[in-house]
């Protein structure tokens, strides 16, 4: 079992909560994970990201968060705050270069380790984004009616996006609210991106590298069922407070 989860927090955000006070023991998990080398080496663009304590019941070794401090960076992830650390180790780790993040500030999408359908973040192939499609602000869905090639990326900001044709291994496709793909899906699909878990990701031909609503994934390292697996399906979160992916056939 993987020693830390990655969580997405406020986004662009992310956050990162050791299950164990090994902090070393993170540090190497994330390295074979993420680090140079690894399969996942282009995972991270250089995102911020938030150290989450709160899962620790003892204090920190100061020592080992630097050591982590220096992983992270290695792995493409630059750590710029802090929260659920003891009181008396606020001033230290704010020495480090750290800000105490409020707990209020950021929505918790922690999976429970329970029961088969859990989702925690695994290993996922992510390609490089070369190609920012155009991002529309207003209310309206965004229509895209052209193959989304590997490495582009396209943002629907605020609203829902409608994909006509096929979303191909190594391109991304981004919304706020829901994904409605009318080919195949392949490539990787985040719904929700704001932190909308209402949100929902449609496709008539679902086999995808990656799929996320509010920061809850999967990838296709955990093959899908017989049944969805390059079917018509529909991808949503359970509504049992346990933020769990579900998938479900649609009938066509």
């Amino acid at each position: 079992m993987n020693s830390f989860e990655i969580k997405s927090a406020q986004w662009p955000l992310v956050s990162l909560l050791p299950k164990t006070g090994n902090l070393q023991q993170v540090a190497l998990d994330l390295l074979a994970q993420y680090g140079p080398g690894s399969d996942n080496a282009d995972f991270f663009d250089h995102d911020a990201l938030l150290l989450d304590f709160s899962r620790l019941t003892g204090p920190v070794a100061v020592p080992e968060v630097k050591a982590l401090l220096v992983k992270l960076s290695a792995c493409r992830l630059q750590a710029v705050a802090f929260r659920g650390c003891q009181a008396d180790q606020i001033e230290v780790l704010q020495a480090l270069g750290l800000v105490e993040a409020p707990v209020d500030v950021f929505r918790s999408s922690i999976v429970p380790a329970a029961g088969p359908d859990a989702v925690t973040p695994q290993p996922v192939d992510r390609e490089v984004v070369h190609q920012v499609v155009h991002e529309v602000p207003g209310p309206t869905a965004m229509i895209i009616d052209k193959p989304v090639r590997s490495g582009q990326k396209i943002y629907a900001r605020g609203t829902d996006l409608v994909l006509l044709a096929i979303v191909n291994q190594g391109a991304e496709v981004v919304a706020d609210g829901n994904i409605h793909v009318y080919a195949p899906l392949r490539g990787k699909a985040m719904a929700g991106a704001s932190g909308n878990t209402a949100a929902r990701i449609f496709s008539i031909c679902l086999e995808p590298e990656l799929i996320s609503i509010a920061g809850v994934y999967r990838t296709s390292e955990n093959p899908l069922a017989a049944d969805i697996q390059g079917k018509p399906a529909q991808v949503r979160l359970s509504d049992d407070g346990q933020e769990k992916l579900l998938f479900e056939p649609l009938n066509t």
